[in-house]
């Protein structure tokens, strides 16, 4: 904001807003200082609500292949989050894609064999050799997401 208050002001274009009237230096240092502490302080209350689930036992956020979120309200009538619950079906794939993958199928042979007999993949889009590999380091991706073996990560 400050390097585009400075261009405008060298080509000699003056801002002025209904609220503050005419911008000047002191308002984009201010301001700006402003808007980052509140970016902060918002990003900390953002935060709070999933590590407050996640030491609970439940699920930060978040959507994983072969698990739907439970929807229910609790008897305060507040709606409980981070419940999730197994989807048999694609739990089933997801066993089927790991006993591919240890006996040596090849992420784009299981992604291409899965294709092949119609099995939807995750939000019904295709399967593809990273969705069934993922990326080590991040943890996700069928095979290396750690939540199949029952291990719940969070804020990696």
């Amino acid at each position: 904001m400050a390097t585009l208050f400075k261009h405008l002001r060298f080509a000699g274009v003056q801002i002025v807003t209904l609220a503050e009237g005419e911008i000047s230096e002191l308002h984009v240092g201010l301001k700006g200082t402003m808007n980052a502490l509140f970016l902060k302080d918002l990003a900390a209350k953002t935060h709070r609500g999933p590590r407050g689930r996640v030491e609970k036992g439940k699920a930060g956020c978040g959507l994983c292949y072969g698990y739907d979120v439970v929807k229910r309200i609790d008897s305060e009538s507040e709606p409980v989050r981070g419940e999730r619950k197994i989807n048999e079906a694609a739990a089933a794939v997801v066993r089927r894609i790991v006993r591919e993958f240890a006996v040596g199928k090849s992420p784009r042979a299981i992604a291409t064999d899965l294709n092949r007999d119609d099995i939807p993949g995750p939000f019904g889009h295709t399967w593809g050799d990273t969705t069934i590999r993922g990326h080590a380091c991040r943890g996700n991706g069928v095979v290396n997401n750690e939540l199949y073996a029952g291990v719940l990560v969070w804020n990696r």
